[in-house]
């Protein structure tokens, strides 16, 4: 079996990918982005943290997350995100994928995949090309053409602050930067 390393750093910043179950397009849907920012909420709630961006596409979503000083458990945050998402959704009426029979026999639900993929933000520079991969990524996955037309994302409040004009992400801002999708 494989061995995850995860860099656990008190107080630090990461960056977060996490993917649906077979890869489902469905967190786009209204039931499914008023259960992720509920689950977001009451995670945070009880697990401190702030959502400096995120990224909601249909499959997968993309978000910077700085812990408290004192905290480097991004792990469970994420594990009650996702289990409050999925109680949310499914009791809302969202429908889960098939499970395989390993799934089934554990209680697993087919929402998510297993795990996420983390990266632990570095310095200013590395947070920057981060918030902008989160930012641009609609627009590399063809979602718009404008990073300004899509809705569901922090952009347009980074626009509002004045950290990015109106058109930007006319091109990628960060090429060579892939983070796993």
């Amino acid at each position: 079996m494989r061995t995850f390393i995860r860099n656990y750093v008190p107080g630090g910043t990461f960056f977060f990918t996490v993917v649906t179950y077979d890869r489902r397009p469905f967190l786009t849907d209204a039931l499914a982005r008023a259960c992720l920012h509920r689950a977001i909420q009451a995670t945070r709630d009880k697990w401190p943290f702030e959502v400096i961006a995120i990224s909601l596409l249909p499959e997968h979503f993309h978000t910077v997350w700085a812990l408290p000083y004192h905290d480097c458990d991004f792990s469970i945050r994420m594990q009650k995100v996702k289990e409050a998402f999925t109680k949310g959704y499914l009791s809302g009426g969202g429908r889960e994928g098939t499970p395989t029979p390993s799934q089934a026999a554990s209680g697993r639900r087919a929402v998510w995949q297993p795990r996420f993929w983390e990266h632990t933000v570095r310095d200013q520079a590395d947070l920057k090309r981060c918030v902008d991969y989160v930012h641009w990524n609609p627009a590399k996955h063809g979602l718009v053409t404008r990073v300004a037309d899509y809705p569901w994302s922090t952009y347009l409040r980074y626009v509002r602050l004045g950290e990015y004009a109106g058109d930007w992400g006319q091109e990628d801002p960060c090429p060579g930067f892939n983070m796993p999708e």
